[in-house]
């Protein structure tokens, strides 16, 4: 490190020492100004130093107590010449950092100050009316610009601080957003990959506890639950996908989105599984429920029957779904309570997760166990179709 720079402290120790500098030297200016102006003389010259020293000096203080300090000044200003730069520099500290009425006094108390200082130590060539005009005119001027600069400054920092509190209200909003398309992707998770991994326990169970099974039953159900295998990975892997994407509209891989129409097949992949479910249909105009109503419905029936196989297992599931247009969708499904351990944990969150999917479409949901039996009860809304 080259040892000729000084320090950074030190550096800007002498930056902060340029005003008081500059202020110095245009006090001595003053000083030599009013000596050839035909004022000359040991003691007048012993007289203006001395209050320049002193005016200086005080200029240290005009940052903690400006408005005192500013009032010393003028009162300076009324005997020697040599306190006119610093007296006016109070005048505007103080413009620049105190209210108007309070800042309108103290340059009033520097022009009168000026003004008996024009009395006993008249400046040759200037009358006393222009005198008067130029230091009131003088004053006014720092008043107005130290009123303006504290303007734009509270207006600069009204403005930076309106600008950080949008900012951090726009990071509000997109952790907000993030955490939203974070939940629905994990309910997403949830929804599919809960229901493929109890039909591979189901399959697993049936071979743990029947290891006696024809040995053509026994390829069928490990074929199954080697595609299930498969089917799960290829679901986790599109799950991941939409993660890593951030868009959850269309599922990657040109598979689409599960509709009401997928129930059928959602229901016989179960018995297929072994559960035995009686189902019951009644819809008119299928094809006029919305999609998104559609996919909600799936998704309760999916997790419905995902429930079943985990809590009551091998017990029989009734399932009957309603609606037409006008009157709304109902789904509701009911099974005997488990008494057992389930076929696969689980957290808990699956109902959770359902509740808030069917709010979002507008519709209730209400689950628990009525009479020994569990129920899932859905209502979601079906608008009339416009011809």
């Amino acid at each position: 490190m080259d040892s000729s720079c000084p320090p950074p402290t030190r550096r800007r120790r002498v930056y902060d020492l340029l005003p008081l500098i500059a202020i110095a030297v245009f006090t001595g200016s003053t000083i030599v100004g009013r000596q050839a102006g035909h004022q000359s003389g040991t003691g007048w010259l012993i007289f203006d130093i001395v209050f320049g020293i002193v005016a200086v000096g005080l200029m240290l203080r005009l940052g903690p107590w400006p408005v005192r300090t500013a009032l010393v000044l003028a009162v300076l200003a009324a005997f020697s010449p040599a306190a006119t730069p610093t007296s006016t520099v109070g005048t505007l500290t103080v413009a620049q950092r105190r209210p108007l009425r309070v800042a309108a006094l103290v340059a009033l108390a520097g022009a009168a100050g000026h003004l008996v200082q024009r009395i006993w130590r008249p400046v040759e060539g200037l009358n006393l009316f222009w005198y008067v005009i130029l230091v009131l005119a003088v004053h006014a001027a720092l008043l107005g610009w130290g009123q303006w600069t504290q303007a734009r400054r509270a207006l600069v920092g009204s403005l930076r601080e309106r600008a950080l509190r949008a900012e951090n209200e726009q990071g509000r909003r997109v952790a907000e957003a993030r955490a939203l398309e974070r939940t629905k992707m994990a309910r997403e998770m949830h929804d599919v990959l809960a229901h493929r991994l109890s039909l591979l326990a189901t399959y697993a169970g049936a071979l743990e506890y029947r290891p006696d099974s024809s040995p053509e039953k026994l390829a069928q159900a490990a074929g199954v639950i080697r595609t299930g295998v498969h089917q799960a990975l290829d679901e986790l892997r599109e799950v991941i996908s939409v993660l890593r994407d951030g868009e959850i509209d269309e599922l990657p891989g040109g598979r689409p989105q599960p509709t009401f129409g997928d129930l059928d097949a959602l229901v016989q992949e179960s018995r297929d599984a072994g559960s035995a479910i009686s189902y019951d249909a009644e819809v008119s105009a299928a094809e006029t429920l919305p999609p998104a109503t559609g996919r909600t419905a799936y998704r309760v029936v999916q997790e419905g029957l995902t429930n079943a196989r985990k809590h009551a297992a091998g017990h029989p599931v009734n399932l009957v779904v309603r609606g037409r247009p006008g009157d709304g969708l109902t789904i509701e499904l009911t099974n005997p309570g488990g008494n057992g351990v389930p076929v696969t944990p689980g957290s808990g969150a699956g109902l959770v997760g359902l509740t808030e999917r069917v709010q979002l479409a507008g519709g209730t949901l209400d689950h628990g166990e009525v009479a020994g039996r569990f129920r899932l009860h859905a209502s979601l809304p079906w608008p009339e179709s416009l011809r």
